[in-house]
């Protein structure tokens, strides 16, 4: 039975008994900053758990993506060194949201692993939490197996919690026992050790208490069910195979390695490498087909940081030339029919790896370079151990790993400063940490979530309507609900229904007032919890309000018209771009406000400003073309079918909503937008940037702004024709006559300059003075920069003869010196590097070079003369050895 039919089995089983197939959400945690990656089944239900999201089914299935290599869940380290675990994963699993528990769990996972998939129940074992009586006798009654094979274990194995505080509960695992053989001794017992006989393949969630901040546990009023079995052990299984890398989801994979290197898989300690890679470009695939890009922050530093490590592994098998992006369609050849995008995007996402391999076997030579210096200046400190900060440096700069550097050190006789490396590497992860963002707006979200548990979901009308006569129900300030609020107080306003539209989707929240018969709210912010309430955040102007009170409220419409224009057009922009960089140009975060709109996609290069001024004509051709915008509600795969964009990182319900641009454009959106493209009047893009490796943005302007800005640009070129004396229609050719006459008086200048200096040489020259037998050159004179300083040394260099040159200038109120000394003065014991760093030290300034020629600066102009006045006694102690 392969992988992907074993991911269609547990699906379908479920599907059979009552659940909902729930595709697997995005590895990038939709509106949860508490976590890097998702890395569970859990984690797209996590507001369901928490009781601040409703769902239209009770019972679900998913096959889901999982990743753990950053944050609390890490397996990066282990990755290859066991035959189970992985940064990549898929995590089936069924969910009971307050509908069925233990009984039903217990039934299900029992008879589909000895029923649907026929393994043998005298294999099977299963671990409890010590003091769950309940989940043990179930076992017994609902499977029949022998109270022997239950093992009861503490809280650390068996007490599985969502955070500090909230939902948690015992929980029970399967094992599978995979024979004698795999035994690592007398000792060897599940709960005593972690040999490879005992194989942990389904683990039961029985979400049952809500821990508060003491600890106290309090029963749920509908406790609910969380399982996960990992699709990777469970096929091990069923092939009958001791490591998950020998299963038809990674052997492709290890063969198409075998066929780069030119030699077999060991599955031992020298088929390492093979597992590491073989692991890491699943990793990377899917993590680039869910828009993470290489950085050095936050996610983005995680899949950098995957990738070189699979590189470097790589150079260890002898591979040298970047390979990673040719492994990518085996990778797809086998999860493509489960996850179809993976298809489409093949081609970006080899591009994007092998992008990311050029750069970094660049910097991995010039990495060691550095490592060289490095294990130079320890030598010279006569040190034995390198620092780890320096190690550090190099890892994080050039992606060498801690053991690589620990093993160019050893070749030179020296060992790293782990310590040192280890507090570099936790100061790394509290960037990263804070990398993920604020927590404090998710944990808002659960308080208001349970202040308002008991009101219902708001009414969105904001699409027909943007005056509402309707109700207060609710007022909160301070984060508590309150009957009134006066003037000045900032306040909380809840409605049963709003025109207000909240912000999502990119598109900002709107504003404008609200008006009782005895008070004025301004609202400067609509807010949305997960389950559909809203919150109009604003100050009483005026008077008092009150609950149960009835309310004009009336939004901003002007601000929402411009807002719809924005938004309009990042759909038109969308499409353009796709038009003309292809279909790789996917929107990958974007922000709709009132003034401007930002629009995030990914391609790898900077565009050009033909791309640009195409881009730009597009949109606004079909601005003129005066397009009806159609809005019509569909199911989400029949919208798909129509060929409307779903974009990434967004959650959508079963029936979506569809914006239509004619012909031209489709995509999936609850934002407000225009009726027709004329609306949008013009469309004026502002800059084109990079905002990561492999990320741009576009920011741009529309109607009123867009004609600003067009105005202000008119204004500069009416300007810049006034300044040139000629027409705006001949500015530029102005601009470039101007130009060239500007470089002619330049080589005029230089010419000039060149001149002088000659002229200035030989007046300087009758200052040299004889120092014991030497010719010495010690003046100030002017430069405008270190560069012209060195050219006028060349010179009196030439013109001397046999000497030693030393001059300094003032630049920009810093003292800049140079010394060139010739050959046969050099052979007299002349150094001018020495020379000049002496000279240097008393301007308060240092330097050096070598014996022929040397640069130094200073930070004390005063002290310039005193400095050349020196000159003479140093060159002296020189030329006598001392």
């Amino acid at each position: 039975m392969s992988g992907n039919e074993i991911r269609q089995r547990f699906l379908k089983f479920f599907e059979k008994h009552g659940h909902t197939i729930v595709e697997s959400s995005s590895l990038i945690p939709h509106d949860d900053p508490t976590l890097l990656f998702t890395n569970a089944g859990m984690v797209q239900f996590k507001n369901v758990f928490l009781g601040i999201e409703k769902r239209p089914y009770k019972r679900a299935v998913t096959s889901q993506k999982c990743v753990r290599a950053g944050g609390k869940h890490n397996d990066l380290e282990t990755v290859g060194r066991t035959a189970r675990h992985h940064t990549f994963f898929e995590m089936l699993g069924n969910f009971s949201f307050g509908d069925y528990f233990k009984r039903e769990a217990i039934m299900y996972a029992w008879e589909f692993l000895t029923e649907e998939l026929g393994l043998e129940k005298e294999r099977l074992w299963v671990s409890i939490y010590k003091d769950d009586n309940e989940a043990r006798d179930l076992w017994i009654e609902v499977t029949g197996i022998s109270k022997h094979k239950i093992i009861p274990l503490g809280e650390e194995d068996n007490f599985w919690q969502m955070g500090d505080t909230g939902p948690c509960g015992p929980c029970s695992e399967i094992l599978y026992d995979r024979g004698e053989k795999y035994k690592c001794g007398d000792s060897c017992g599940i709960g005593k050790c972690d040999c490879d006989r005992w194989l942990e393949i389904w683990n039961l969630v029985f979400m049952q208490y809500d821990r508060d901040k003491d600890g106290n546990l309090t029963p749920l009023p509908k406790p609910s069910i969380d399982t996960g079995m990992g699709l990777e052990r469970i096929a091990s299984v069923m092939h009958n195979k001791a490591s998950n890398y020998d299963t038809d989801l990674l052997s492709p994979i290890i063969e198409a390695i075998e066929n780069l290197v030119g030699r077999k898989y060991d599955l031992g300690k020298s088929g390492f490498p093979f597992r590491v890679i073989a692991d890491h470009i699943r990793a990377c695939t899917f993590l680039i087909n869910d828009g993470v890009i290489p950085s050095n922050e936050g996610r983005g530093y995680v899949l950098r940081r995957i990738l070189r490590r699979a590189v470097r592994f790589g150079k260890s098998l002898g591979l040298n030339e970047p390979f990673m992006y040719n492994l990518v369609p085996v990778v797809v050849k086998i999860m493509g029919s489960a996850y179809p995008d993976l298809v489409k995007n093949q081609d970006h996402i080899q591009k994007m790896i092998l992008g990311e391999e050029e750069r970094f076997h660049e910097t991995l030579h010039e990495g060691m370079k550095a490592a060289e210096e490095i294990i130079a200046r320890t030598k010279k400190n006569n040190s034995q151990v390198i620092n780890g900060a320096d190690a550090f440096m190099l890892y994080d700069t050039y992606g060498f790993p801690y053991d690589l550097m620990a093993d160019i050190a050893e070749e030179h006789g020296l060992e790293v400063d782990r310590e040192g490396f280890e507090k570099a590497m936790e100061e790394q992860r509290c960037r990263a940490k804070a990398a993920q963002g604020n927590n404090e707006g998710f944990l808002d979200i659960r308080a208001y979530a349970e202040l308002l548990s008991d009101y219902q979901s708001t009414d969105f009308v904001g699409y027909d309507h943007t005056v509402l006569n309707t109700e207060i129900i609710g007022i909160i300030k301070d984060k508590s609900l309150v009957q009134s609020a006066g003037k000045d107080e900032e306040v909380g306003i809840l409605l049963p229904e709003t025109p207000f539209y909240a912000e999502s989707g990119g598109q900002v929240g709107d504003t404008g007032i609200m008006e009782t018969e005895s008070g004025i709210v301004r609202i400067n912010d609509t807010r949305k919890l997960p389950d559909g309430k809203f919150i109009h955040m604003g100050v009483v102007e005026e008077g008092t309000i009150s609950v149960g009170q009835n309310v004009e409220a009336k939004i901003d419409d002007e601000r929402r018209k411009d807002i719809a224009r924005n938004h309009t057009a990042t759909h038109l922009l969308h499409k353009a771009l796709r038009e003309v960089l292809g279909e790789h140009a996917q929107q990958r975060g974007s922000l709709v406000a009132p003034d401007r709109l930002r629009f995030d996609f990914s391609h790898m290069h900077p565009l050009t400003p033909d791309e640009l001024n195409e881009i730009e004509k597009k949109v606004n051709e079909n601005i003129i073309k005066n397009i009806e915008v159609d809005i019509f509600y569909t199911s989400y795969k029949e919208a798909l079918n129509l060929g409307a964009v779903a974009l990434f990182g967004e959650k959508y319900s079963d029936e979506v909503r569809v914006i239509k641009i004619g012909e031209y454009a489709k995509e999936l959106c609850g934002g407000t937008h225009v009726s027709n493209t004329s609306e949008i009047c013009s469309f004026k893009i502002l800059s084109e940037s990079g905002i990561g490796s492999g990320l741009r943005r576009i920011e741009a302007v529309t109607g009123k702004r867009a004609y600003e800005e067009f105005k202000n640009k008119e204004q500069v070129l009416n300007e810049l024709s006034s300044l040139m004396k000629t027409s705006s229609d001949k500015v530029v050719d102005r601009t470039k006559q101007l130009l060239n006459e500007i470089k002619d008086l330049e080589r005029q200048l230089e010419s000039m300059q060149s001149k002088l200096a000659k002229y200035e040489a030989d007046r300087l020259l009758d200052e040299a003075v004889n120092v014991d037998g030497v010719k010495l050159l010690a003046a100030k004179v002017e430069a405008k920069d270190m560069d012209a300083l060195r050219s006028t040394a060349d010179i009196l260099k030439e013109k001397i003869g046999s000497g030693v040159v030393v001059l300094g200038a003032v630049v920009d109120n810093k003292v800049n010196f140079v010394a060139m000394a010739t050959k046969d003065t050099i052979e007299k014991g002349v150094h001018a590097g020495k020379l000049v760093g002496s000279i240097a030290k008393i301007a308060l300034g240092g330097g050096g070079g070598r014996p022929d020629m040397a640069q130094a600066g200073g930070k004390d102009p005063g002290k310039i003369e005193e400095a050349l006045n020196a000159a003479e006694e140093i060159l002296k102690a020189q030329l006598n050895g001392t």
